[in-house]
């Protein structure tokens, strides 16, 4: 049987659909269908102006980025898809707050949609730093497909494990 690491919270009906898909080989093909491009989103530079784009869009008047970066280091299954770090510092008299964006380099070949939901999860934690009400409330506002894009993520790293073990 296939472990479904990043699938864990959901349904077992909805596992079962995806097992299904696993053992007929049509995970991949599934996904390739549902999301058939990819972002020429490569660089620090460009991930920080994507970032920027939409922060200006939708969190105006939220503290300013320090850093957005694609990060080698992120292990996926232990950390997270994606890294918000708020560091506060002392300087003199002043308390200076810098918020930084780290995203899994692996993002770098993934389809648009999986970039923009990881994105806009990491976002949203400069207004609500838990995974609350407020926090996907946030994220459906910036994205709102952003549970599908979700789940169709985990089915994504899912299918990149399989295709690493098999190969």
């Amino acid at each position: 049987m296939t472990a479904l690491t990043y699938l864990g919270g959901y349904p077992e009906p909805l596992k079962a659909q995806v097992l299904q898909l696993i053992a007929h080989g049509k995970l991949g093909e599934f996904l390739a269908k549902r999301y058939p491009d990819s972002h020429l989103i490569q660089s620090d530079k460009a991930l920080l102006a994507y970032t920027q784009e939409l922060k200006s869009r939708y969190l105006k008047s939220s503290a300013p980025l320090s850093k957005v970066i694609f990060d080698g280091k992120i292990n996926v299954i232990k950390d997270a898809l994606g890294l918000h770090t708020y560091v506060s510092r002392v300087q003199g008299n002043k308390l200076k707050a810098k918020n930084e964006i780290r995203i899994a380099a692996l993002f770098k070949a993934a389809p648009p949609a999986f970039l923009r939901m990881i994105v806009v999860h990491e976002l949203a934690h400069i207004r609500e730093k838990e995974h609350n009400k407020a926090f996907y409330q946030l994220c459906q506002h910036m994205e709102p497909d952003y549970h599908q894009l979700e789940f169709d993520l985990r089915l994504w790293l899912t299918w990149r494990d399989l295709e690493k073990s098999a190969g």
